[in-house]
């Protein structure tokens, strides 16, 4: 996750930069429940309005959040299908907030009203995210129901009214790409506190003419305009927070922006970025899925680890004799094509692998296809040149061979 404020702030307000901070354990994204209100077209978890056989029974969720937290995992994000359809979420959810977990719940909203607001405020979850992918007609017809809107917006409303800390998750398509500016309009009219964009998780755009594909401009676009919607917020005092997720191309499109922005800033940004290291799947981001199945992220849901109800999760997540697994805790990781190539892989630390892998059929290593950056911009051009510049030393390695 890239905390777009966090670094923002920095660039108004002086403050010392520290030591990286390493964290104790990994986040933990937890897919309670498969089951689903609703058929959503983005939904990579392909939940349904029915129950789901072989799901973790309270017991069983207990013995592993036992297990997480002498692992030292510090976040719970609880997670669906819709988590609330789970009989014993707020069960669940108390014990993780008596254990001392950063616990968030992920849900659609549309669940959340009168009869249930009181005991979701009664479990004091540090965060609530709530799905909206546009306005109305667009949020209704992704999540194919009429009405989605409505419910969900009521639902952080509720959220707000009751001092419950609220954001909206936005997935960024073709299709609501062009309702980005109301929605960060309407987080400013309803007061909400939390804007996270997600990247969606695409796979089989290739490099050529990368620099006019309509996805990558796209991304570009919805990008400049939340580095301006952040840090204008942040200059008038507001206690908004901006956040993206699943490209981590984003912190060095803010180093970008820096540069013709806050030119003075550029190194203290660099070295900010550097440390934060972008993509952490496999090492601080995890994913345990309705079944008990361990994923490196909630994208890997085709790749297994493991399962929580044969082997700790504590066991699982440090075992390298996977060998994705091995590469995602690796530094460098095994990257190759323009991510191998790139100057800036200090920042992303090799973008999201998924993507790869689903490109290939099955090469996690090779370049991620989302990246929105130009060969120029990462470097592949200059490292170009002074390969063709350099002058010819006696070595046949150094002899470029043309074939018409």
């Amino acid at each position: 996750m890239f905390r777009m404020t966090q670094f923002m702030k920095t660039l108004i307000e002086e403050t010392p930069i520290g030591v990286a901070r390493k964290p104790p354990g990994p986040v933990v994204i937890w897919n309670l429940v498969r089951r689903c209100n609703l058929t959503c077209k983005h939904c990579y978890s392909i939940s349904a309005d029915k129950d789901f056989p072989g799901e973790l029974n309270t017991e069983q969720v207990f013995t592993v959040m036992d297990d997480l937290k002498q692992f030292k995992v510090p976040v719970l994000i609880l997670s669906g299908g819709e988590p609330l359809l789970r009989p014993d979420i707020f069960e669940i959810s108390h014990r993780a907030k008596e254990m001392g977990f950063y616990v968030g719940l992920s849900s659609n909203g549309t669940l959340i009203d009168e009869n249930n607001i009181q005991q979701i405020a009664d479990v004091g979850y540090d965060y609530v995210g709530i799905s909206i992918d546009g306005i109305k007609s667009t949020h209704d017809t992704f999540r194919r129901r009429i009405g989605a809107f409505d419910e969900a917006m009521h639902g952080i409303d509720l959220c707000k009214e009751y001092g419950i800390k609220v954001g909206m998750r936005f997935t960024l398509t073709q299709d609501n790409a062009a309702e980005l500016p109301q929605i960060l309009e309407l987080m400013d009219q309803r007061d909400i506190d939390k804007f996270y964009l997600s990247h969606l998780n695409y796979a089989g755009r290739g490099n050529k003419n990368r620099g006019d594909d309509v996805f990558h401009k796209m991304t570009r676009n919805a990008m400049d305009l939340l580095f301006d919607t952040c840090i204008q917020s942040i200059k008038s005092g507001k206690e908004k927070e901006f956040v993206t997720g699943n490209n981590d191309a984003d912190g060095v499109y803010l180093l970008q922006w820096v540069e013709q922005h806050y030119p003075d800033k550029v190194e203290e940004i660099r070295t900010r970025l550097q440390q934060w290291g972008g993509n952490s799947s496999g090492v601080n981001i995890s994913n345990i899925d309705n079944l008990g199945n361990v994923h490196p992220d909630t994208f890997w849901w085709n790749y297994n680890l493991g399962n929580v109800k044969d082997r700790p999760f504590s066991d699982i997540w440090q075992d390298t004799s996977d060998p994705l697994m091995a590469g995602l805790k690796s530094h460098p990781r095994p990257l190759k094509g323009r991510c191998a190539q790139c100057q800036h892989l200090a920042i992303c630390g090799g973008n999201t692998r998924v993507r790869a892998y689903q490109l290939t059929n099955g090469d996690a290593w090779e370049e991620d296809p989302a990246c929105y950056l130009t060969d120029a911009e990462i470097g592949i051009e200059e490292q170009q040149r002074r390969v063709e510049n350099r002058p010819y030393d006696g070595r046949l390695k150094d002899i470029k061979i043309s074939r018409l």
